[in-house]
C-alpha cells in the first residue's frame, strides 16, 4: 500500500515536472531520497528495535521499495516527456505507449546483465569485491547510507535539516538573482556539487563553458542560429551516449581479459606520463570536434526535392 500511494504521488510530481520544464530537471533523486527516509522510518516504527541481522534485512527491504518507486518516477518522467514531444510532432499516443512498454521490457532485460558486468569488471565503491578502479555510484551509496543510518540509529538528523536549509536558501538566492540580474544559482547544481565526487563534477563546468562559447559563436555568425545550436546539442548528446556505450564495451574487455588496462599503450612509462598523454589527446580530439561542428553548422541543409 505504501508503494502504491507514494508511487502515485511521485509519478504525479515527476510527470508534472517533465511537462513543465522537461525530463532533464526532474526531481527524481530528491523524491527518491525522501522515499527512502519515509520508508525506513515507517518500517522502523513498525518493527521497533532490531539486531544487526534484522537491520540488514530491513535495509534490503527498504532499498527494494525505493527501487520500485525510483522505477515509477523514471518511467513516468520519460513517458510524459515522450508524450509531450509526440503531441508536438503529431504522433499517435497509443502507439507511443506501445513503444514505451517495449522499451521498458527491453531495459529490464538488459540493465541487470550490464550491472553484473560492471560488478565483475570494476566493482562498486564500498561493496565487496571492489577493485582499484571501483565505480563510485554516489547516489546508490547515499541512499544506502541513509537507510543504514535510520535502522542503525547513526543518522545525523541535524545534517539532514542543514541540507534542507541550504536547499531552501539556494532556491531563494536563485529566484532573487534571476529576477534582479543576469546571474543565477541553480539549486540542482548546488545539490550535485555537494554529494557527487569531484571526478564527476569537474568536467561539467568545462562542458558548460564550451557550450557557452559555441552558442556565442552561433549568435555572432548569424544565419540559422537555432540550427547551429541544435547541432551543438547533438554533438554533446552523442558524446554522452558514446562514452556510456564505450564504458560498457570496455568493462566487457576488462572482465574478459582479467586486466584493468587491456588497451594500455604507454604501460612502460611511470608516474603521471600516461595520464598527461591522455589529457592532451582528449583536448586535441575535443578541439577537432568543436571545429568540425562549426564547419557542419555553417553548411546549409540540403532542401528535399519535390
Amino acid at each position: 500500500m505504501f508503494i502504491f500511494v507514494i508511487g502515485l504521488v511521485i509519478a504525479s510530481v515527476c510527470g508534472y515536472m517533465a511537462g513543465l520544464i522537461g525530463s532533464s530537471n526532474s526531481p527524481i533523486s530528491g523524491v527518491g531520497i525522501l522515499t527512502v527516509l519515509i520508508a525506513a522510518v515507517l518500517i522502523k516504527v513498525v518493527f521497533g528495535r532490531a539486531d544487526s541481522g534484522q537491520s540488514t534485512a530491513l535495509v534490503a527491504f527498504t532499498l527494494f521499495a525505493a527501487a520500485i518507486t525510483f522505477g515509477v518516477a523514471t518511467i513516468s518522467n520519460d513517458n510524459l516527456q515522450d508524450l509531450k514531444t509526440g503531441q508536438l510532432v503529431g504522433a499517435t499516443p497509443w502507439k507511443q505507449q506501445v513503444a514505451l512498454v517495449i522499451g521498458v521490457a527491453f531495459g529490464s532485460a538488459i540493465i541487470p546483465p550490464v550491472l553484473n558486468l560492471m560488478q565483475r569488471a570494476f566493482g562498486f565503491l564500498g561493496a565487496p569485491g571492489a577493485g582499484d578502479h571501483a565505480l563510485a555510484a554516489p547516489q546508490a551509496a547515499l541512499i544506502s547510507s541513509l537507510a543504514k543510518g535510520v535502522f542503525g540509529g547513526s543518522l545525523n538528523w541535524g545534517l539532514i535539516g542543514l541540507g534542507a536549509v541550504i536547499g531552501v536558501f539556494a532556491i531563494v538566492v536563485d529566484e532573487t538573482l534571476t529576477r534582479t540580474s543576469r546571474f543565477a544559482l541553480p539549486p540542482l547544481a548546488v545539490g550535485m556539487g555537494m554529494y557527487l565526487p569531484m571526478s564527476l563534477t569537474l568536467i561539467i563546468p568545462l562542458g558548460a563553458l564550451l557550450g557557452w562559447f559555441y552558442n556565442r559563436w552561433a549568435d555572432r555568425t548569424g544565419g540559422d542560429v537555432e540550427r547551429k545550436k541544435r547541432i551543438g546539442v547533438l554533438l554533446a548528446t552523442g558524446m554522452i551516449v558514446g562514452e556510456s556505450l564505450y564504458g560498457v564495451v570496455f568493462a566487457g574487455f576488462v572482465a574478459g581479459t582479467g586486466s584493468d588496462e587491456p588497451f594500455a599503450l604507454f604501460s612502460g612509462f611511470g608516474g603521471s606520463v600516461p595520464e598527461l598523454i591522455g589529457v592532451v589527446a582528449f583536448a586535441a580530439v575535443l578541439a577537432w570536434m568543436y571545429k568540425r561542428t562549426q564547419v557542419i553548422a555553417r553548411s546549409e541543409p540540403v532542401a528535399a526535392e519535390g
